[in-house]
């Protein structure tokens, strides 16, 4: 494997964030009918099945309700680092505010900085690099 400096920095998934905003929010879908929150985007509501849906931004800090560490690479259709270049990570349950529980990995990977009920905000941070060098970013929640 090659070294190379990334030449550009990309969303994995363009679609969930504002990102690059310099306060990047994730964007869900609100149902027009029912009021229900989804996230990511859905165009049917999982709650009430009303094709209602509009998009919108969720709040960026929330509360840490369960939390796990990732210690080996998730299965398919995972794109990150494998092997030697794995680092474990941390994985949490996020209430952000009294909108919406969202699952995404954490800044912190050591158990003994986690907490239940711990306030995090989120946040963007680099994933991997594709095959063209460029930096792969994704979001994450860090504690505040």
């Amino acid at each position: 494997m090659v070294n190379r400096v990334p030449t550009q920095q990309v969303a994995l998934a363009p679609e969930i964030s504002t990102w690059p905003d310099d306060d990047p929010q994730l964007i869900g879908s609100r149902c027009g009918a029912c009021g229900a929150t989804a996230f990511p985007v859905q165009r049917r509501c999982p709650k009430c099945s009303a094709g209602e849906m509009s998009d919108v931004t969720l709040p960026r800090r929330g509360t840490l309700i369960a939390w796990t560490t990732q210690g080996f690479p998730p299965g398919a259709p995972y794109k990150g680092p494998t092997g030697k270049d794995f680092v474990p990570f941390g994985v949490g349950l996020v209430q952000l505010d009294d909108v919406i529980r969202v699952e995404g990995r954490l800044t912190e990977n050591d158990p003994a900085k986690l907490q239940f009920g711990q306030q995090v905000e989120l946040t963007m941070v680099p994933f991997t690099t594709d095959d063209e060098g460029n930096e792969v970013i994704t979001f994450a929640f860090k504690p505040v």
